[in-house]
């Protein structure tokens, strides 16, 4: 990822809405970037996981609140979104 990518990440999640229910680090209506990282570390799918995730929703992973997708989502933001989030430092 570019630097550039990097430094748009946190403008593209407000942009996309994600930080109506993710905050950096603390749990919101979803889970907080930080553990969703920390989930995640370890996982080797996670970056076509969490882009499917963010795309088509999910449910039951953190809880009962389901996640809706974001479609309307260009693949290349996906992707960044996903890269940043797997890249916040973890618990």
């Amino acid at each position: 990822m570019t630097c550039l990518a990097a430094q748009a990440s946190p403008e593209l999640a407000e942009k996309s809405a994600c930080l109506n229910c993710h905050a950096m680090d603390k749990k919101m209506v979803g889970p907080a970037f930080k553990d969703i990282a920390a989930k995640y570390k370890d996982r080797k799918d996670a970056q076509a996981y969490l882009a499917e995730k963010l795309t088509k929703g999910s449910s039951g992973v953190w809880g009962p609140v389901p996640m809706p997708g974001m479609p309307q989502l260009a693949a290349a933001d996906v992707k960044t979104l996903v890269t940043w989030v797997l890249a916040q430092p973890g618990k």
